[in-house]
């Protein structure tokens, strides 16, 4: 029976030393759920990191560059750059499992951090463009770690499992924004721009979630589904390959990737832009701040719920959900005075929170739509899609707001929301014809 045994995981080349979690589904469970504290540990380091960006990434560039119309060049430039980074952890995370490719992704984004702070230091332009590139791979990875709770998932649980991770992103997130004054006095006393205090606090935190990765993400999790995979397509389809085997739900893709596009460039626009408003209407480095904060926690904190409503109701749903609730944002931050404070930090917080419906609800669309084989390489081409678009949001977004206003950003975001709707109908219809 033992012999018997090891001939078929070898046969389906699954590895001696995770042979004991393939057989047994107790096993499972429990890396799954230490996969979870892992993932959990490394989004709390991950959130803080990539709040430094959001933050004061805007007015860094002002400050450098003198000039508002290629303020929202850095947030474009770390937006991008995750683009190709999410790719880089996408394909990584496919052949050698999550471990390496998101302890990849972490640790790249922990140098751009230093490199953004050299730049300031020498008022290097090249170098902070550059290190505005690299950091972005923390971003791209801290979204790619969603995924890694839903390989032992079931299918049942999968988007409560992704919003499990993202809640914790929001301790991180939600603190990086708030310690911008204190950060950047540490950065003074040091003889930095203060403004460069948040970036050192995110390669700080973006290294310690690579290494917490690195350490504890044991055996890997992703790595355990694909074997299990590969053992119960040779049980079932024989020595035809599991590629023949196992089929892609093109349309649950297509539909989960347009809902995050669309959701990514709204948010990012509006978002990259809101500090340089503020600011220009006499708010400060701490209101500031509290703003973003709030935003970021809107972005995170919500996703226990989010997850439960798009377990129970469906993705479609919860996209609609994204595409009115970003409308309601885009319209009240179009409309409310610059120098209000109460109905700005709403108008974020609805922002974060229509982000959040749609990551969330694209995010299960896609885990839904494609088979173990594929899964992670699809998971980063998809993910380059959003950084794309939110590159495309935040580059834009100065531009349109240093020729024409930020109530016209707002309402252009407004409109973008909306398309939601028609676009997730016509998938629907498309694929019943």
């Amino acid at each position: 029976m033992i012999q018997a045994s090891l001939d078929k995981h070898a046969s389906a080349q699954i590895p001696y030393s995770i042979v004991e979690y393939v057989e047994s589904s107790e096993k499972q469970r429990q890396l799954h759920s230490r996969t979870m504290k892992v993932v959990i540990a490394s989004q709390i380091c991950g959130g803080a990191g990539l709040a430094a960006g959001i933050t004061v990434g805007a007015l860094l560039a002002q400050d450098m560059l003198g000039t508002d119309s290629f303020s929202g060049v850095p947030t474009g430039l770390f937006t991008l750059g995750s683009a190709g980074a999410a790719l880089m952890v996408g394909r990584l995370s496919q052949r050698l499992g999550r471990r390496t490719g998101l302890a990849a992704g972490f640790l790249a984004g922990g140098f751009g951090a230093i490199g953004v702070i050299l730049a300031a230091l020498f008022h290097s332009i090249p170098l902070l463009f550059i290190s505005m590139l690299v950091y972005g791979a923390g971003t791209a990875t801290n979204l790619q770690a969603r995924y890694a709770g839903t390989d032992l998932a079931l299918p049942t649980q999968r988007a409560k499992t992704i919003s499990m991770a993202m809640v914790f992103t929001t301790f991180g997130a939600v603190a990086g924004p708030n310690l911008v004054e204190v950060t950047g006095k540490l950065a003074s006393s040091m003889g930095a721009p203060a403004l460069t205090g948040p970036f050192m606090l995110a390669a700080i935190a973006y290294i310690l979630a690579g290494v917490i990765l690195l350490i504890f993400l044991r055996p890997d999790p992703f790595i355990v589904a694909k074997a299990i995979a590969n053992l119960q397509h040779e049980g079932t389809h024989g020595a035809k390959s599991i590629e023949e085997g196992s089929s892609i739900n093109k349309k649950g893709i297509m539909i989960g990737a347009s809902i995050m596009v669309l959701t990514q460039i709204v948010m990012i626009a509006i978002m990259t832009m809101t500090p340089v408003h503020m600011q220009h209407h006499g708010h400060d480095l701490s209101k500031i701040g509290l703003v973003i904060g709030i935003h970021v926690a809107s972005m995170y904190l919500p996703s226990l719920i989010t997850g439960v409503l798009v377990d129970r109701f469906g993705y479609n749903v919860m996209a609609y959900a994204s595409g009115f609730t970003l409308l309601l944002s885009g319209l009240l931050a179009a409309l409310v005075p610059g120098d209000s404070m109460g109905l700005t930090t709403l108008a974020l917080a609805l922002l974060g929170l229509g982000w959040n419906f749609g990551l969330i609800s694209g995010t299960a669309a896609i885990v839904d739509g494609a088979p173990p084989h594929v899964r992670a390489k699809t998971q980063g081409t998809v993910d380059v899609l959003i950084a794309l678009s939110g590159a495309s949001g935040g580059m834009l977004s100065g531009m349109v707001v240093a020729h024409s206003s930020y109530s016209t950003l707002s309402l252009i975001g407004a409109f973008l929301s909306l398309l939601l709707i028609p676009i997730v109908v016509w998938f629907r219809n498309k694929t019943a014809c």
